[in-house]
């Protein structure tokens, strides 16, 4: 019997995840999440889905969630990014366990670039070698490995592309590092150090991954695509996006990677931002040819119009930072 478009969504309370659950709700399909407190969770455009209550550590809660779906949207991260070393594996685990008792549910994961080596990755496709340095790319490949180990009988589908910003980006150099929500831009701070990053909208790839699984049959087992999202040839162009929408030549200072190396023996941020500093470095694109292969051309929103939507969700452009502030305390 053929399954009804039913999509669990783990991690729905996320940037990623409540992007890719709006998208598939808009393309006809029936959404629900999991969370820990279901009723704290269901707020505001979120309280259209169907909401369980679960813990993605725990398998037993993902299977439950997961019955009767035909997709598992894994876009759910440890509490604050801690301790990807002992749960990240669990959770894709749990999701590919979770998958293959619903049926053969097809998992979907948003990829990232932080599997391969950037000083000599300068494009990649899904046949690309993955030769990841940091920690976190490590774990990236092997859980990449793990789905690809579980194909066919739970086929998945990995989208990757690079950083996010966008309406409800929160976790992202854009909002954490180029511009401060709350407040008006008086400054940019540039985190690249050459040209050739790769930037990703939120609304247009949360787009890409509902159009891709409008049609599952023209997907293979394991499926590997890159979204090529704003490629930032000469580092600039974000930048100077930001300078026309707030109608000034503000002024550009460089992320301190150097402090980020000096503090990074002590953990936490600064590590982190150390172990990633080559990707802001080296150039790197994605090779789109087999998505666009699968849904035509990819989905861009202007780059201007992007940033402007971004700015104002954050609060950053003059007049809407108390808007922003009574939205977020209502």
């Amino acid at each position: 019997m053929e399954q009804e478009k039913r999509a669990l969504v783990l991690g729905a309370t996320g940037g990623i995840g409540s992007a890719i659950a709006a998208a598939l709700s808009r393309h006809g399909w029936q959404v629900r999440g999991m969370a820990r407190n279901p009723q704290d969770a269901a707020q505001g455009g979120l309280a259209r889905f169907e909401w369980v209550q679960g813990d993605a550590m725990v398998r037993e809660d993902v299977i439950r969630a997961a019955e009767g779906a035909s997709v598992i949207v894994h876009a759910v991260n440890p509490p604050n990014y801690a301790n990807w070393d002992t749960l990240v594996l669990p959770m894709i685990d749990n999701t590919i366990a979770a998958a293959r008792a619903a049926g053969g549910a097809r998992v979907v994961l948003p990829g990232t670039i932080y599997n391969f080596d950037p000083a000599t990755t300068p494009v990649i496709d899904a046949e690309t070698p993955q030769r990841p340095h940091s920690r976190k790319g490590k774990i990236r490949a092997a859980m990449e490995m793990r789905l690809e180990e579980a194909a066919p009988q739970v086929p998945s589908l990995i989208l990757r592309a690079g950083d996010f910003f966008g309406p409800g980006a929160r976790s992202s150099w854009f909002a954490q590092a180029m511009v401060s929500p709350g407040k008006p831009v008086r400054r940019i701070v540039n985190p690249a150090r050459g040209g050739g990053h790769s930037w990703a909208y939120l609304p247009d790839l949360a787009e890409t991954f509902a159009r891709l699984l409008d049609d599952p049959a023209n997907l293979k087992p394991f499926e590997r695509v890159q979204f090529e999202g704003v490629h930032d040839a000469d580092g600039m162009q974000m930048i100077d996006a930001v300078r026309r929408v707030c109608g000034r030549n503000l002024r550009v200072y460089g992320f301190p990677w150097w402090l980020m190396r000096a503090l990074g023996v002590f953990g936490g941020f600064p590590r982190e931002a150390a172990e990633i500093a080559p990707y802001w470095r080296h150039p790197m694109r994605f090779d789109n040819r087999r998505l666009v292969d699968l849904v035509g051309e990819e989905p861009r929103t202007a780059l201007d119009e992007a940033v402007r939507a971004t700015l104002v969700e954050m609060g950053c452009l003059e007049g809407t930072s108390q808007l922003v502030l009574r939205q977020s305390t209502s």
